[in-house]
């Protein structure tokens, strides 16, 4: 009787080691740094991301042990499959339904998720089946954990494009499907008392295209997993000494472009960057995020909107107002002198408006990084998590290149899976969030619990 009660703890655990349940927790933080990158919080889309993920992530795992089964007879015996603790066939089976799970759950998410997911899963597959032992199998390993995140943040980006759909159709009495890839790139005119309409930009892309402002941050994470699964292809016999060292250079290169001065594509400073005036507080807003509550504060498309709605999108645009009221090139005040646009007092670069004697000023010049740091709270938070990052990764590799034995190389291994997730946050907070990269950070213990019961490699 009492061995009937024991008997299913020696299965769980069996299942548990297969799908080395341990590097979980490194999965989550992909699609939630996805959304942070393309300026989405969190929500049904990136929740369903991240369901997907899991999903994929355990199938491969699964079919990794099944192809690998007559390999891992000799080099490891104790593996599930090899000690027969889990038949083969069972160990396949769950990797198609788990990718099939997958799957749907992206496919919840809308129709470019399931693009991404599918190209995910075929990445995956491919991988374990043939590319694991090419020269193709870390760029493979790399492709899957940038299209991951890149996952993350077609959901989130996708999601969104649904909800101010559903709100535009019931402000304009109809509806539109919600598995097309986002808004249609329409323009419209706002009634206005000058001398012509003033034509509205196109609404935030969705879709596809809305998510390639992820695309550095997938990059970067990607370059990681390639060193990883690098460093991996040794850890049975051990015996490299350069690959752990180059990997070690990658990662330091990795962790000062993450700190780096990076350039958005729409060609802004990150956040905290951009050099301010006295009278601006706080960073600049994203762009698409300008047109958004633009958008929001106009009364929908072919309507008059109020002025602050007009003035919503001249912000987005960069045109900004003079002191007194008006654009660049009208007078600030009736009577005074226009300031044609293209001199010096109408905004070129460098200068700033006109001064207490009426002449224009250069513009104050930027704060150096170290002062930009320590005001800045989130440019802080990116810092340590990033220091955590590298102390993570870079110790068990440096011991690897001492000494590249097996049990060393499966540690730098372990590290490297482990210090994804500072990585996701830290670029989480690079993107301005500065909750989800702690909500990310916040994995760390239970990893670190998990990992000392189930091996992650």
């Amino acid at each position: 009787m009492g061995s009937g009660r024991g008997a299913p703890r020696p299965r769980l655990r069996a299942w548990a080691e297969l799908l080395r349940v341990s590097a979980l927790f490194s999965v989550p933080g992909d699609a939630l740094a996805g959304a942070a990158a393309v300026g989405r919080r969190p929500g049904r889309g990136t929740a369903l991301a991240i369901g997907a993920s899991l999903c994929l992530y355990e199938a491969g795992m699964a079919l990794n042990d099944w192809a690998d089964r007559d390999e891992d007879a000799v080099d490891r015996p104790h593996r599930p499959i090899p000690s027969g603790r889990i038949s083969p066939a069972a160990a396949l089976g769950a990797a198609g339904v788990l990718t099939a799970a997958g799957l749907a759950l992206a496919a919840r998410a809308g129709r470019p998720a399931l693009t991404v997911a599918t190209g995910l899963a075929a990445t995956v597959w491919a991988y374990d089946l043939h590319l694991k032992h090419t020269k193709a199998g870390p760029a493979a390993m790399a492709a899957a954990r940038s299209l991951d995140l890149l996952l993350g943040a077609t959901a989130a980006v996708t999601a969104t494009g649904t909800a101010r759909r559903t709100r535009a159709g019931a402000a304009g009495g109809g509806s539109r499907p919600d598995n097309v890839a986002g808004p249609r790139a329409t323009t419209s005119a706002l009634p206005t008392p000058g001398p012509g309409p003033v034509i509205l930009p196109p609404p935030a892309r969705g879709g596809l295209t809305g998510a390639l402002p992820a695309l550095p941050a997938a990059l970067v994470l990607g370059a990681h997993t390639y060193g990883v699964t690098a460093v991996s292809r040794h850890e049975t016999q051990g015996g490299s000494t350069g690959t752990p060292l180059a990997v070690l250079a990658t990662t330091t290169a990795l962790a000062a472009a993450v700190l780096g001065e990076w350039r958005g594509r729409w060609g802004q400073r990150p956040e905290g960057h951009a050099t301010r005036g006295p009278a601006s507080v706080g960073p600049a807003p994203h762009p698409e995020a300008s047109f958004a509550r633009a958008a929001d504060s106009g009364a929908g498309l072919g309507r008059a909107a109020p002025l602050e709605g007009i003035l919503g999108w001249a912000a987005a645009l960069g045109v900004t107002s003079q002191p007194g009221g008006g654009f660049p090139g009208q007078s600030a005040a009736p009577g005074a002198t226009p300031q044609p646009e293209g001199t010096l007092r109408s905004g070129l670069p460098g200068w700033a408006q006109a001064g207490p004697g009426g002449g224009a000023v250069p513009a104050p010049r930027p704060e150096s990084l170290l002062g930009r740091t320590v005001a800045d709270p989130t440019r802080l938070l990116t810092l340590a998590l990033t220091g955590a990052y590298l102390r993570t990764a870079a110790p068990p590799l440096l011991h690897a290149a001492l000494n590249p034995s097996p049990p060393l190389t499966q540690r730098a291994v372990g590290g490297g899976i482990r210090a994804m997730i500072p990585l996701q946050a830290a670029l989480a907070a690079r993107a301005g969030s500065p909750v989800t990269g702690l909500a990310v950070m916040g994995l760390v213990p239970l990893a670190r619990s998990l990992a000392r019961k189930v091996s992650l490699t």
